[in-house]
C-alpha cells in the first residue's frame, strides 16, 4: 500500500491457474488424498445450495451466500501487471493448498477467515464490551481453589475446538446445533490454535475480547444466537479461580431464556471449572 509505484491504478490479483469450483474441489480432495464424486443437481437453487453450505461447514450463512452467488460469475484475472511492480511470483492452487496445510500442521497460521467479523454475526467492537456489566445482569459465579496456577491456566487456554469444554460436551454441541439453525456460527468454527490464544480470536461461538496469561484472565463474548448478550470469563487471583457467565437479557424473551437454560448450568459451569482445577495424578 506504500508502494508509490501502484497508486491511482486497478490491478487484477490473483493466481495463474483459471479453475472451476468443480476443479478446485477435486484437485483438494487430490492433494489431501481424498475419493470424491461431484454430481450435478438440477433442482438445487441457489438459495438451497447456500443452505446445505451453511449446515454441512463451518462457514456462516453470509459467507455460503457469497460463494454460492459467485459461481455465477467468471473471475479471471487478466491484468497481471502487480506482479511485475511488486516484484511476486504468485503461487498455483495446487502449491497454495500444500503450503497451508503445511502451516496448519505446524500451528503457523498467522490468520484465518473465521477469526474475521465477516460472518452472519453481529460485528462488535471489542472496547464496547470488555468492561463486563453488572447491572440488569443474571450471572453464574463458581469459585474453586487451586494449587499449581500454571496447569490452570495451560487448561483454559486450551479450553474449546478439538478439546472441548472439560463438562458436558454433548450439551455443548446441541447448543452449537440449535445456533446452526437459528442462523448463528455453532461450534464448527472450532480455533485456530490448540494452545494459544489472542484477543479477537474466533473460539467456537465466542469471541476472544481479553486474554493474558501472566494476568491470568480470559474474557470471552459470545456471538451465538441469544435474545441478549453473554459473557464467559475466566479470571485467576492468588490461590483461586473465579468463573463467571455473565448475561444481560434483552427483554422479556431474554430472561425466559435465562431462566429455561438455568437448569443445565450445574452440569455445565459447575463440571467445567471442577475439571479445569482437578490435579493430575501424579
Amino acid at each position: 500500500l506504500l508502494n508509490e509505484k501502484v497508486y491511482d491504478q486497478n490491478f487484477d490479483i490473483g493466481g495463474p491457474d483459471i479453475l472451476t469450483y468443480k476443479e478446485m474441489l477435486l484437485e483438494f480432495a487430490k492433494v489431501r488424498g481424498f475419493k470424491r464424486w461431484i454430481f450435478t443437481v438440477p433442482v438445487m437453487t441457489p438459495k438451497l445450495s447456500s443452505y446445505w453450505l451453511y449446515f454441512v461447514t463451518s462457514t456462516s450463512y453470509k459467507l455460503a451466500v457469497s460463494l454460492v452467488e459467485s459461481m455465477k460469475v467468471e473471475v479471471v484475472c487478466r491484468d497481471n501487471r502487480i506482479n511485475q511492480i511488486l516484484e511476486v511470483n504468485p503461487e498455483g492452487y495446487t502449491q497454495s493448498i500444500e503450503r497451508a496445510f503445511t502451516k496448519i500442521e505446524s500451528n503457523q497460521i498467522i490468520s484465518s477467515w473465521k477469526d474475521s467479523q465477516i460472518s452472519g454475526v453481529k460485528q462488535i467492537n471489542i472496547s464496547d464490551f470488555i468492561d463486563v456489566p453488572n447491572h440488569g445482569c443474571y450471572k453464574d459465579i463458581r469459585e474453586r481453589k487451586i494449587i499449581s496456577q500454571k496447569d490452570v491456566i495451560d487448561k483454559i487456554w486450551r479450553i474449546g475446538g478439538d478439546n472441548g469444554w472439560y463438562s458436558a460436551n454433548l450439551l455443548w454441541k446441541i447448543r452449537g446445533i440449535i445456533d446452526k439453525i437459528f442462523g448463528g456460527v455453532g461450534l464448527r468454527r472450532g480455533r485456530t490454535n490448540p494452545t494459544h490464544i489472542e484477543t479477537g480470536d474466533a473460539l467456537d461461538f465466542w469471541r476472544v475480547l481479553y486474554a493474558d496469561k501472566e494476568e491470568g484472565r480470559l474474557l470471552l463474548f459470545a456471538e451465538m444466537k441469544v435474545p441478549g448478550e453473554a459473557w464467559l470469563e475466566f479470571k485467576i487471583e492468588k490461590d483461586k479461580l473465579i468463573q463467571t457467565a455473565t448475561f444481560r437479557p434483552n427483554g422479556l424473551l431474554g430472561r425466559l431464556y435465562w431462566y429455561s437454560v438455568l437448569p443445565f448450568h450445574g452440569i455445565v459451569f459447575r463440571g467445567m471449572i471442577n475439571a479445569i482445577t482437578k490435579q493430575k495424578n501424579v
